[in-house]
């Protein structure tokens, strides 16, 4: 699908990234079964019934936070980081643009005026959720993809 990328680094899933453009009648799940947090995009016709339903309490165990975000308006840069710190490359995101962030490590740049919108796991624990580091220097930061 050219407008969904798996953004990858050796072996290791750090992020699916959705276009804004994406279009595809039904319901198309882009991660795995097996990550804490589930991306879908939905698209069915006037008079499709979705029957009621209730969600089961199920335990979960989840080890990291996986965030997602969605952009409403404006442009973002996305650092991706190793765990280990070392930066890898970025992307850049526009408005309707949602980003699932998976692995890794990551850092953000505001390009123009920025809204989004945030979606994680909770409770959040303040700075006991992060390790924060240097950022790349601007010489190091390379784009790869659209709205670059």
């Amino acid at each position: 699908m050219e407008h969904v990328e798996h953004v990858r680094f050796g072996d290791q899933l750090y992020a699916i990234i959705v276009r804004a453009s994406f279009r595809e009648p039904g319901i198309h799940f882009f991660s795995s079964p097996e990550l804490s947090q589930q991306l879908a995009y939905m698209s069915h016709p006037k008079g499709k019934s979705i029957e009621p339903h209730r969600h089961n309490k199920v335990t979960r165990e989840v080890h990291y936070t996986q965030e997602v975000l969605l952009i409403q308006k404006g442009k973002l840069q996305v650092d991706f980081y190793t765990v280990e710190e070392k930066y890898l490359e970025s992307r850049v995101l526009g408005a309707g643009d949602i980003i699932l962030l998976c692995s890794g490590a990551h850092g953000f740049h505001v390009l123009e005026p920025l809204e989004m919108f945030e979606i994680k796991q909770g409770p959040y624990s303040g700075e006991n959720d992060k390790t924060r580091f240097p950022e790349a220097s601007p010489s190091e930061i390379r784009i790869k993809g659209p709205n670059s």
